[in-house]
């Protein structure tokens, strides 16, 4: 039974940031990366090639039911020890949402809810006490947000769904939540809207290392939350304290400065 790790969204942004530096994780035997494009997941496995780390790819889009069939059945077979699961496939779009096509909506709440969740589920069994997940949310979980609205949903739904799991396994559950990260497409695709001067800037934000590095930490501590940086850090305690009404008004300011 080897001991692995899966990545979800590990083409791009945070998911190849994470296999870059799991790769370095003692006992990791396998990474097995997944995403919808294919040849990226190849050149990852290339640029990594020199740990003493096996890479597996799989080209596989989550939001269908024949890809969570072929994660499933692939476990079943091969009956591995998950020692990390990296739930990093995710999307947004910037936009109201009377503005945002019912295509751009589904695919938000598909990616970054139904397919964490099956992913999650059929990875549980593999998984033991010294295990962890991480799922990807977002520092916009901690309240509504205008111009982002079905996107901060998505997180505080999958923010939600974390602190349960957590509760109900024995693997270590951590919900990550990141502010704004310059050195990823995340934004320039969020961006690609008829609606993207919905927010016109993006101040103070992190970059990928720095996140990852910080989220694997917050894990192997055991944290329920993870907020890498200081203003994710801020932003969840104001959310504590202050009423949304409040922090919407706050965010209308931001957003438009």
């Amino acid at each position: 039974m080897a001991d692995i790790a899966i990545i979800t969204g590990a083409s791009s942004g945070l998911g190849a940031e994470f296999a870059r530096q799991l790769c370095r994780e003692a006992g990791i035997k396998e990474i097995w990366l997944i995403a919808r494009r294919g040849d990226r997941l190849v050149a990852l496995a290339r640029e990594l090639k020199h740990f003493p780390v096996k890479f597996r790819c799989f080209s596989l889009d989550l939001t269908c039911e024949s890809a969570i069939d072929l994660l499933e059945e692939t476990l079943k077979k091969e009956k591995p020890m998950v020692r990390w699961l990296i739930c990093a496939a995710g999307t947004g779009k910037i936009g109201s949402n009377s503005r945002l096509s019912r295509q751009e909506i589904d695919q938000m709440i598909l990616l970054n809810t139904k397919a964490a969740v099956d992913v999650t589920h059929v990875v549980l069994p593999y998984t033991g006490k010294k295990s962890h997940i991480l799922e990807i949310c977002s520092t916009a979980a901690f309240q509504p947000l205008a111009g982002l609205g079905v996107y901060a949903a998505t997180k505080a739904f999958l923010l939600s769904f974390s602190r349960s799991l957590r509760v109900e396994n024995k693997a270590v559950v951590t919900a990550v939540c990141p502010y704004w990260i310059k050195d990823t497409s995340f934004i320039s695709v969020a961006c690609q809207t008829k609606d993207s001067r919905a927010i016109r800037h993006f101040p103070l934000a992190s970059k990928r290392k720095n996140v990852v590095r910080h989220a694997l930490a917050d894990a192997r501590l055991g944290l329920a939350v993870s907020t890498p940086g200081l203003v994710c850090t801020v932003h969840r305690m104001a959310a504590k304290i202050l009423p949304h009404g409040l922090l919407q008004l706050v965010w209308e300011w931001i957003r438009r400065i």
